[in-house]
């Protein structure tokens, strides 16, 4: 397992459930940007024209968070995930909330654009019903009485992948046949026609019978990747900030806040131990690349956005103690949607996907939300079978010549627990 990541601790975990051993490589677990995600699980709110292809998968792997999160708490002898009445809900280990999300608007040209968003969502079959500023305010006393117009989300909740991730790599380390390497993938081994493991960055290497690259922009400068293939990643860096509620202002919100204020977005995420999460800004710029991609350079013209954007929906963040400000790029795609399953094998005379290769990136927005969906869908790839619906996002599709071939089905392998994957 190439990434450590909170994309590919879920697959690991998922690998593991399935009864094969796993090493999970990453010389840095969970410093990227799952480190820097608000954890927003928002099919319905981040539906975008033109990427009407991702519902599907948004979706199902919405429907999919509630069991994983559960399954998570199991593991741990701990009560079942259930619903939250408020952000200051019950502990759930992971942080996942079923609060509902509000959307907003500062001024009149805000209000259409979400009447016109709604238009979309409601012709994708989502619910999003409108309230009075009144009502609104109702739910959530400290937005400003100055909003334009708010619809309610039901569907849309969070998670804090801070400690999602830090449950799996408690459940990762204390199984015996899980190994975290902290070292730097260099590249992909190969062995018969098929990939057979990892070389690591200064020597050595992890031989497997599986390898999956989740390690986000980095998996496109991996050595060994299959003859043609391309991995078209760009960083798409954001600021995003972390804030105390003081007591007297405990709760500040019940509901996540996603609003819009002159065109721009900016959310608000409480959280279950008294802290908010305002983000996040996006940009394609030089800023964060100048000594290394994917840096974390935080922008100061993001910082005053997020605060005065944040401030004009809820007047109330001009008294919160700013904690935490930080940057970090998320591995986007040409059509914004993932690079997730197999890729095909164009050696000479050769047919069918690449043996022994599933990759798992370009997940941009949606890595959080997309982790139960990726986890299963890499784990049914493991056990030789495909669903057809995710065809559509095999990361081959922007190779040249890029053809789909039928799924390849494997046989499980005697003795496949003992495996590493």
């Amino acid at each position: 397992m190439i990434g450590g990541g909170v994309v590919g601790h879920g697959i690991a975990w998922a690998a593991r459930q399935s009864g094969r051993s796993v090493a999970l490589i990453d010389d840095a677990p969970g410093s990227g940007a799952s480190w820097a995600a608000a954890g927003m699980l928002a099919p319905v709110s981040e539906l975008h024209y033109q990427e009407e292809d991702l519902l599907e998968l948004m979706l199902e792997s919405s429907r999919l968070w509630p069991d994983f999160a559960a399954q998570l708490e199991s593991n741990a002898g701990t009560a079942a995930v259930k619903a939250a009445g408020t952000a200051a809900g019950p502990d759930t280990g992971t942080g996942y909330v079923t609060t509902p999300t509000l959307a907003v608007g500062a001024d009149a040209a805000d209000r259409r654009a979400l009447a016109d968003l709604r238009t979309v969502q409601q012709a994708c079959g989502l619910t999003v019903e409108p309230l009075t500023v009144r009502e609104a305010r109702g739910r959530e006393p400290l937005l400003s009485p100055a909003i334009s117009c708010a619809f309610d989300i039901p569907a849309d909740h969070q998670v804090d992948p801070r400690r999602l991730l830090a449950r799996i790599s408690e459940l990762l380390a204390a199984d015996s046949h899980c190994d975290t390497v902290s070292r730097l993938a260099a590249g992909l081994l190969w062995a018969a026609g098929r990939v057979s493991g990892v070389s690591l960055a200064g020597g050595g290497d992890v031989r497997a019978r599986e390898t999956i690259v989740a390690n986000g922009l980095g998996a496109a400068g991996l050595g060994g990747l299959p003859a043609g293939l391309a991995l078209p990643l760009r960083p798409v860096h954001g600021d995003i900030l972390r804030l105390r509620v003081p007591a007297h202002l405990r709760p500040l919100l019940g509901s996540t806040v996603r609003g819009l204020v002159r065109g721009v977005p900016v959310y608000i995420v409480p959280r279950l131990d008294g802290t908010v999460v305002i983000g996040a800004t996006q940009r394609e710029d030089a800023l964060a690349d100048r000594d290394a991609p994917g840096s974390g350079a935080v922008s100061a013209g993001g910082v005053y956005q997020l605060l005065r954007d944040a401030q004009q929906l809820l007047p109330a963040v001009a008294e919160l103690e700013l904690l935490e400000a930080t940057s970090r790029a998320r591995p986007g795609t040409p059509d914004n949607a993932p690079l997730l399953g197999r890729v095909a094998d164009r050696a000479p005379g050769r047919a069918g996907d690449v043996g022994g290769l599933i990759i798992a990136t370009g997940f941009f927005r949606h890595g959080i939300l997309l982790t139960p969906a990726a986890a299963r869908i890499c784990r049914q790839l493991l056990e030789g079978t495909a669903d057809a619906r995710w065809a559509r996002f095999r990361p081959d599709r922007f190779s040249a010549a890029a053809h789909h071939p039928a799924p390849h089905h494997v046989r499980p392998l005697p003795e496949h627990s003992k495996e590493t994957a």
